[in-house]
């Protein structure tokens, strides 16, 4: 951690720290009942029809859901500064801590699977901003690359 993070961590406890450390375990997330903040400082893909609306719909995908929601994790590992910060297998989510290069700024990244059949899927991606109003499209641009990525390992998707 670079020294301006450090003393930037004196004003915003969070920055303070490396990882997914200096921020709560993030406890299991109802997704049917998201509440977005009016600062524009969030991102939203989700299928199509799901409320919130989401900034980005995501098609439904023609994998069995345990293998998508591992491959969203083996994803999430390979993303740089992204730490998982707590996994819930039952219910496929997982939530991860991605901080930004110079100042340690966390951002926190919710996944949910959704199963629909046995060989089918959805998945809803929310990352946001822990601090600031505004992210200058920072999880926006996150949540599209991890969908892109997703998209490049399970090319057949299908509209419902």
């Amino acid at each position: 951690m670079s020294p301006l993070a450090w003393l930037i961590g004196l004003a915003l406890p969070a920055c303070g720290f490396p990882a997914a450390q200096g921020l709560p375990t993030p406890p299991l997330m109802d997704v049917a009942h998201i509440v977005r903040p009016a600062s524009p400082n969030t991102a939203l893909a989700a299928p199509a029809g799901f409320s919130p609306a989401p900034d980005i719909v995501i098609p439904h995908f023609n994998v069995p859901a345990a293998r998508l929601f591992a491959t969203v994790r083996e994803l999430a590992a390979s993303e740089p500064r992204t730490y998982q910060a707590a996994v819930y297998p039952d219910q496929l989510q997982a939530h991860y801590v991605a901080r930004s290069a110079v100042l340690n700024f966390p951002d926190l990244i919710m996944v949910q699977v959704q199963p629909d059949g046995p060989d089918a899927s959805n998945v809803i991606l929310y990352s946001r901003s822990v601090y600031g109003y505004s992210d200058f499209g920072v999880n926006r641009r996150r949540v599209e690359a991890w969908f892109t990525a997703l998209q490049m390992k399970f090319p057949s998707l299908s509209e419902r």
